[in-house]
Formats: C-alpha cells, structure tokens, sequence
C-alpha cells in the first residue's frame, strides 16, 4: 500500500472491516450484490464508471481507503487522510426514464442523512443538489455519472477528519460535529442499506414519497439563492420548490425557473 505523505496508521483510524462488509452485502435483503474494499484507487468514480461499460452487472459498491484523486461535481478534486472518511461508489442501472434520473444524487444525499442520523444522532440537512450539511457545513458530497445505461453515484462523507485535514473550506466531520470515534463499517452500511431501500421506492414509482422526503430535508428550499449553470447562465432568486424531476424551481424576479445543474450558493 502506498500511503499519503505524513501519514502513518493510527488506532483511531482502524480499518474497516472488509470481511464484515462482504458478508453483509452477500446477505439477502442488503440490496445490493457485491461490496470490495481496496486500500487506495484514484477514484471510485472512475473505477466503476469502467466497469460500467465492461459490462458489470447493477448492485457492486466499491470502497477505498483512500482516493488520491477524488473528484466532485464541476471537476473539482480533493482528497483526504487515509481512514478519515467514508469514500465509495455503486453502481446502478436504472430502468426509469433519462429524465428521472436526477432524482438519483439527490436520494444519495437522502440515504447520508438517513444512515448518519441513525448511527451518530446528529440532525441532518440537504443542499441541492448534492451536500449534505450539518449546521451549514458540508459533510458529505455526491457525485452522480451517467455511464451508457448505468449511472455511478460516489459518495464521499467526512468521519474522523480533525480541522486542518477538511478538504474544502466550509467543510465539518463527524469528528469535529461531537462523534468521535464511530465505527466506519456501521456507517457504511447504514448508509447503504438507506440507498437500496430509497432506490428501490424510486424505482417502483413512488415519486411522492420520495419527492416529499426529499423535500423535507432540503435546507435550500426557501433560502435566497444564486445558481451558477453550466456555460456561464445563472439564476438568482428565492429556491420554492424541488420538481418532479428532481429540478430546483427558483422564484426569480422574471417568474420561475427550474435548474437542473448548477453550483448552488445559499445567500444571507
């Protein structure tokens, strides 16, 4: 294994415990069909995103120790400590229609605060389209990529990170939230078991639910807000609503606009 400058094992970063894992995810009713931890890759993302179009069947999480090159939505990279977090990917392939498949980070984001909330007894809360924060700072990221028919979602929660580890300004840890020490492999699997089970809803159409789940969670909904778009545009205005296709609805001075990309700001 090749570690990170300046990093040696400690005991409180333990590893996770693979053999657990595997046994967890092998079982029936975890929703999903294969779990593998590896000790480094460059991304998660990108592991499976070539695995997509090599034909890997739905159901497979990958989850590394640590991600030299992670990267998040608008091409921004980061990383962090070995250990420190939770840094993982699925693989889905989903039978809704293309324009359904926003709703997919944003049930990511949902299963993170389900999975967290239950393990760490913290109140959680959802920045469209992808942050989960805790009191207005981030804890996690979601990326979502559409590979042909399969769609990768990476998941990227900070645990054990101490301050001048964050990888982003805003940034907090569960360690830093007032939980240290939680079991990663807990983690994992709450969080995982939230995701097939929310997906699983969104597949068989339960759009209701999972829009008003969603929605009552989403921090930015009645905020002020700025929406930088893809190529440039951006939308500025009060965020009323999140649409059935997983679109943020801005309130602007000219009448509404759904957004369904952007690099969101919420504004005092």
């Amino acid at each position: 294994m090749t570690t990170e400058p300046g990093w040696s094992p400690s005991s409180e970063r333990p590893p996770l415990d693979e053999a657990a894992l595997r046994a967890w995810a092998g079982a029936p009713g975890s929703g999903w069909r294969e779990l593998r931890v590896v000790d480094e890759t460059g991304s998660t993302n990108d592991d499976l995103a070539a695995a997509a179009r090599s034909g890997e069947a739905a159901g497979l999480v990958l989850v590394s120790e640590w991600q030299r090159g992670g990267h998040g939505r608008l091409g921004r990279s980061w990383t962090a400590p070995p250990r420190s977090g939770l840094t993982f990917s699925v693989l889905l392939r989903p039978t809704r229609p293309p324009a359904a498949l926003g709703w997919l980070p944003l049930l990511a984001g949902l299963a993170v605060v389900d999975g967290v909330e239950e393990v760490a007894e913290l109140r959680l809360g959802l920045k469209w389209p992808n942050d989960v924060l805790h009191d207005e700072r981030k804890l996690a990221g979601l990326l979502a990529e559409r590979v042909q028919d399969a769609v990768v979602v990476g998941i990227g929660l900070n645990v054990s990170l101490r301050a001048d580890e964050l990888p982003v300004q805003g940034a907090t840890s569960l360690a830093l939230a007032g939980r240290p020490g939680l079991d990663r492999s807990v983690l994992l699997t709450a969080v995982l078991g939230r995701l097939a089970a929310w997906v699983a809803r969104w597949e068989a159409g339960d759009d209701q639910g999972t829009r008003s789940a969603y929605r009552s969670r989403c921090l930015t909904i009645g905020r002020t807000v700025r929406a930088d778009q893809p190529g440039g545009q951006a939308v500025s205005g009060t965020a009323v609503d999140v649409d059935a296709d997983g679109r943020l609805v801005v309130e602007t001075t000219s009448g509404p606009v759904a957004v369904a990309a952007a690099d969101v700001r919420h504004l005092r």
